[in-house]
């Protein structure tokens, strides 16, 4: 019988290349383990059918590869027979792809997301499509028209969004990796909830070709994993190499080489060791649990344990960065979204002349989250507004960025919690936005610059007298195209934990 709770990718490919089960054995092992525990999750939307069809041609490789010689693994063949679930909005050729919304519910992708053609050729098995917020929109998954998803270690609680069902995904055994998208931390904080791994890369790093846009200059794909060296190995997998022929806002080599080069640290060199900055202010913003503020008092100790420098830092614009988000974001939405008529794609609902086709489409097939998004940005960009909005929070952006620029000179890492509360209770936001969009109060910031950042599980905390322990999560964010930084510090850190 396969362990699938201890389960990592070096570990799976080295049992693989052993000959101690086949592909196909592993994915029928995450399926079976997927019929037990989904219909009380529903992190799973669709099981591929041609799942167990891609394992054997990835044990027919494998066989290939031993008869002629050349058994170990290379960057083609690095992540071969490695199970994969995908977020709801990444194209996978002739497979659906609904982002969990009514109006592409019987969508069909024509192509392959960028990362999903690398992982391909990497080896990877796509188990199935999972669960998210609908249109990447929410920080709940209670947002989804196909029902919310919950929390492995608590099914009364959320999962978290908009990538709850890839997190979930990872944390039931239903896969071994989820590939995410992450806005404004919808991988970060679904991740610290379940108590998995989540990565944000740079913006620009990994390819949002395939992607469905929510917000264009905030989105980012990344991994969902239990360990760093997993989210490492997905990273690498699907990072860029230059700039994708097919999304204009990918960096080309030598940027990526020029913003590496920026901040000069070998975070692997001895004894070198990494500086870690700590924003104080940012305790004492409302809303902060008492377990999460003790949980990165003891991160903290952590890393001082590890020999590394903590250090406070100033960044006096930090504040407004949930403010400035939920001004910029919306009104990328109210763009992208327009495009969702019921003409150009998904379904429509009929009406006596064109805009009422619009109307009744738009307004029976996208959620209410969607609808409101849309709205706000559509406010805020609208004539005498945008000036008064949309431009000042594009100066308030500039604002956060500068602090950034000056803490990377003091500090190699930024640490904060990656929430401001363990999971909360499903039905416990829904009358009060403002709420929900606070627990995005710590992750929102790297998309607005665009650093990489990392969730990872720090511990747990017993909430209101439960027995149930919920997880808990520290983020990291290092400078841009630095995420060696924060694999070394977050192998660290596991390290450590035990």
């Amino acid at each position: 019988m396969i362990d699938l709770k201890n389960l990592t990718i070096k570990k799976t490919l080295e049992s693989l290349q052993k000959g101690e089960y086949t592909s196909v054995e592993l994915v029928s092992a995450y399926l079976e383990q997927i019929k037990k525990v989904n219909a009380d999750v529903n992190a799973y939307l669709e099981v591929y059918e041609d799942a167990l069809v891609q394992a054997k041609v990835a044990d027919e490789k494998r066989a290939t590869r031993a008869t002629s010689g050349n058994a170990g693994l290379d960057s083609v063949n690095s992540l071969l027979g490695i199970p994969f679930a995908i977020k709801d909005n990444i194209l996978f050729a002739g497979h659906r792809a609904s982002a969990s919304s009514k109006i592409l519910e019987q969508y069909v992708a024509p192509y392959d997301a960028t990362v999903i053609a690398m992982l391909k050729e990497a080896g990877a098995v796509f188990i199935g499509r999972v669960n998210m917020d609908e249109f990447a929109m929410g920080g709940s998954t209670e947002n989804s028209a196909y029902g919310v998803t919950k929390n492995p270690h608590d099914l009364e609680r959320v999962s978290g969004g908009s990538s709850g069902g890839s997190a979930a995904t990872v944390a039931m055994d239903g896969a071994l990796i989820s590939l995410g998208s992450d806005t404004g931390g919808s991988i970060r904080q679904p991740a610290s909830y379940c108590g998995v791994v989540g990565l944000k890369p740079t913006y620009g790093r990994v390819s949002r070709h395939g992607l469905m846009a929510m917000g264009s200059s905030l989105d980012v794909i990344g991994p969902i994993t239990k360990t760093v060296e997993d989210a490492e190995l997905v990273f690498n997998a699907i990072a860029c190499v230059d700039a994708d022929r097919y999304d204009s806002t990918t960096l080309t080599k030598k940027e990526v080489e020029e913003m590496t080069a920026s901040h000069n640290i070998n975070p692997e060199k001895k004894p070198t060791k990494l500086r870690v900055g700590i924003v104080p202010e940012l305790m004492n913003l409302g809303g902060l649990s008492n377990e999460v503020k003790e949980n990165l008092d003891a991160s903290i100790e952590l890393f001082k344990k590890a020999g590394y420098e903590i250090k406070e830092i100033a960044m006096p614009n930090m504040k407004y960065s949930l403010a400035v988000y939920y001004i910029l974001m919306p009104a990328e939405v109210s763009s992208n979204m327009a495009r969702f008529d019921g003409v150009k794609y998904g379904s429509k609902v009929e009406g006596a002349d064109l805009l009422q086709d619009y109307l009744n489409t738009r307004g029976e097939l996208l959620g209410k989250e969607v609808r409101k998004r849309i709205m706000l940005g559509t406010y805020v960009l609208s004539s005498g507004y945008h000036d008064a909005y949309y431009n000042k929070a594009n100066i308030a952006k500039d604002l956060i960025a500068s602090d950034f620029k000056k803490a990377f000179e003091e500090v190699d890492v930024i640490l904060t919690p990656t929430a401001p509360t363990p999971a909360f209770k499903i039905g416990a936001h829904t009358s009060d936005p403002v709420a929900m969009y606070l627990e995005d109060i710590f992750t929102v910031t790297a998309n607005l610059v665009g650093v990489p950042a990392i969730s990872i599980p720090s511990g747990f905390a017993e909430v209101d007298g439960e027995s149930a322990k919920l997880p808990l999560g520290i983020q990291l964010m290092a400078p841009h195209c630095r995420e060696d930084i924060l694999f070394v510090a977050g192998k660290k850190f596991e390290e450590l934990r035990g």
